[in-house]
């Protein structure tokens, strides 16, 4: 699927990125590239280091993004799994995070990810599992909707 700058400004104005700080700044053939910009709000426990679950999200957010530029239009993904290691703690004020899809089937996708701060020292690295699915399976059910 091409993923069009007018599709990254759309994604990337959700109320989640913007959170967070987090932006997609590509993804094609398979990679994907995003920043994040942790707002102090996500900085915790300490100021200037954002939460393992930011950068968690980060990382997941970044791999769907590779896997979704490899699928034909219809289809999504979904995280069936994700392994993170961290490997020292992210102090800050940018990182960014690189993801590429290592193999695809016709039902999975398999993806690395790192994040590395504005040094390029390597701070979480990870791998995981994506499903694809038709899009008419993420509908809700009809006894879900009021």
């Amino acid at each position: 699927m091409e993923i069009t700058s007018a599709i990254l400004d759309q994604m990337n104005a959700n109320s989640l990125y913007q959170t967070l700080g987090i932006q997609i700044e590509s993804a094609e053939d398979g990679k994907a590239q995003s920043r994040l910009i942790p707002q102090a709000a996500v900085c915790w426990p300490f100021p200037a280091q954002p939460h393992g679950g930011v950068l968690f999200t980060l990382i997941d957010t970044t791999m769907a993004w590779a896997v979704w530029s490899l699928l034909e239009s219809g289809y999504n993904c979904t995280t069936i799994n994700i392994d993170i290691h961290y490997m020292k703690p992210a102090e800050g004020k940018i990182f960014r995070c690189a993801a590429w899809s290592t193999h695809k089937t016709r039902r999975s996708s398999f993806v690395r990810a790192d994040i590395r701060d504005a040094k390029g020292e390597l701070l979480v690295m990870g791998q995981g599992t994506f499903r694809i699915i038709p899009v008419d399976l993420l509908k809700y059910p009809p006894h879900l909707v009021s």
